[in-house]
C-alpha cells in the first residue's frame, strides 16, 4: 500500500531516496519537438499540463513539484480508476520523469500533493499517430518474450495469492491464530511481488491493503492490515478483539476481493513500459514503506514484503534484460550489480529458508544501510523504461 506518511518517516531515520533528486527516464531530443513531451507542474492546489493533447506512442511526462509537500503523478484510464502509469514521492522542488507508451484514448492525469485523496485531475486526449506504442522491430521478438514471461509470472503469483488467502482466512476464522500468524507474511509475499499490478485496480487496493494510518475520512477499514491488527493487537493502546462474526465478515471480504483480483489479472496483457515502470514502482514501495517499517506496523514482518518487492522488480528487470543489454549494456551491468548487492545485504536478516527477523530487531544503522542500498539501485533502475523503449 502506498505510503501516506513518507516525509515524516524518512526524516526520522532514513535518507531520502537518491532517485528523487535525479532525472530519470530521460527523454530524447526528438521527444521535445514532436509533442511527445508534456511538462507537468504540481503545486499545492494545481496540476498544470503543458498540453491536453498528444500523439499516440511514446510519451514523456516531466513532473516538477513546486508545492510544499511530497507529491505524486498518476495517469489513469478514462474511467479514472485504472492506473496506467504513476510516479511517486516527488519531493518539493524536485522533478521526475515518466515514460509511457500510450494508445489513442482519453486519459485522466492527476497530481496528488501530500499523496492524499483522489488528486487534482484533468483530461488528456491522445490521438492516433501511427505510433505503435511498442519497441523497435529489431528487438520486437525479445520484447514479446518479456511481455509473455511477465504475464505468466503475474498470473502464477496471483494464483498462489488466492490459494494462500484461502488457507489464511480458514485459519483466522477458525480461531487458529498461531497458524494465521505464520501464514500472514508468507501469503502476503505473493501480493507484494505484483503490487503495482494489484494497485492498478484502483478500487481493490484500498479495500485489500489499506493501513490504518492512511485511511481517508469516512473510509471503512478492511483487508490484510485490519486482520493484521487483530492478530497482533497493540499493547500500548486500548483494543477490542474482533468477534467471531466480525472476523468472518473481514475474512470473507478479503477472500472475495482476492478472487476478483485474480479474475481481472487473467485478462491483462503487459507492455514493455508497464514492466519497466512496474520494476521502478516496486523499488519505490520498498523505499517508502518497507524500509521504514510502516507497512507492517503490528506484525513487524516488513522484511518479508521488502524481499518480495525486490523479487518482483528483479523478475521485471530480468525479462527486459536482453533488450537492455543491446541498447545500454553499461546500464544493464550496473542494475544487475546493484540488485546483487541489495539482495546480499537483505540476506543477512534471513531466518530459515523463507523467513526474516522482525523489523524491530534492526537498529538505525542497519536500516540506513538497507535504505542506501535501495537508493543505489533505484537510481539506475529509474532509467530502465526509457532505455528499453527508445
Amino acid at each position: 500500500m502506498k505510503n501516506r506518511r513518507l516525509a515524516a518517516a524518512l526524516v526520522a531515520g532514513v535518507s531520502l531516496p537518491a532517485l528523487a533528486a535525479c532525472t530519470d527516464n530521460s527523454s530524447s531530443s526528438s521527444d521535445a519537438t514532436d509533442g511527445r513531451t508534456i511538462a507537468v507542474t504540481s503545486s499545492s492546489d494545481a496540476c498544470d499540463l503543458s498540453s491536453d493533447t498528444a500523439p499516440s506512442g511514446r510519451l514523456v511526462f516531466t513532473i516538477k513539484n513546486t508545492g510544499q509537500e511530497v507529491t505524486e503523478f498518476y495517469l489513469y484510464a478514462a474511467d479514472g480508476k485504472r492506473i496506467v502509469a504513476e510516479v511517486e514521492n516527488i519531493g518539493p522542488g524536485l522533478s521526475r520523469t515518466l515514460v509511457v507508451n500510450a494508445d489513442a484514448a482519453t486519459y485522466v492525469p492527476a497530481c496528488k500533493p501530500g499523496m492524499k485523496g483522489t488528486g487534482i485531475r484533468s483530461e488528456l486526449t491522445v490521438t492516433e499517430s501511427g505510433g505503435s506504442g511498442k519497441a523497435s522491430a529489431a528487438v520486437q521478438e525479445q520484447v514479446d518474450q518479456a511481455n509473455a514471461a511477465y504475464r505468466e509470472y503475474v498470473e502464477d503469483e496471483s494464483g498462489q495469492l488466492l490459494a494462500g488467502t484461502r488457507r489464511f482466512v480458514a485459519a483466522y476464522t477458525s480461531g487458529d491464530d498461531a497458524r494465521a500468524r505464520t501464514l500472514y507474511p508468507t501469503v502476503r509475499v505473493h501480493w507484494e511481488r505484483i503490487e503495482p499490478v494489484a494497485e492498478s485496480f484502483g478500487d481493490l487496493d484500498p479495500k485489500m491493503d489499506a493501513r490504518e494510518a492512511d485511511l481517508e475520512a469516512g473510509q471503512k477499514w478492511t483487508g490484510w492490515h485490519r486482520i493484521e491488527k487483530d492478530l497482533w493487537p497493540p499493547s500500548d493502546q486500548p483494543y477490542t478483539a474482533l468477534t467471531k462474526a466480525e472476523r468472518a465478515t473481514y475474512a470473507d471480504q478479503l477472500l472475495a476481493d482476492t478472487e476478483t483480483l485474480h479474475g481481472r489479472i487473467g485478462k491483462l496483457t503487459f507492455t514493455v513500459d508497464q514492466i519497466g515502470n512496474g520494476a521502478k514502482s516496486l523499488l519505490d514501495e520498498v523505499a517508502t514503506g518497507k524500509v521504514t517499517g510502516e507497512e507492517e506496523i503490528w506484525s513487524h514482518t516488513d522484511l518479508y514484503d521488502f524481499q518480495a518487492n525486490i523479487d518482483g522488480a528483479r523478475v521485471a528487470f530480468e525479462g527486459l534484460r536482453p533488450v537492455l543489454k543491446q541498447k545500454d549494456p553499461a546500464l544493464e551491468s550496473e542494475i544487475a550489480d546493484r540488485f546483487t548487492a541489495l539482495e546480499s545485504m537483505l540476506a543477512q536478516y534471513r531466518v530459515g529458508a523463507d523467513g526474516f527477523v522482525s523489523y524491530e530487531k534492526l537498529d538505525t544503522t542497519q536500516v540506513k544501510q538497507l535504505s542506501d542500498a535501495v537508493n543505489a539501485l533505484s537510481e539506475p533502475l529509474s532509467k530502465l523504461t526509457a532505455a528499453v523503449t527508445l
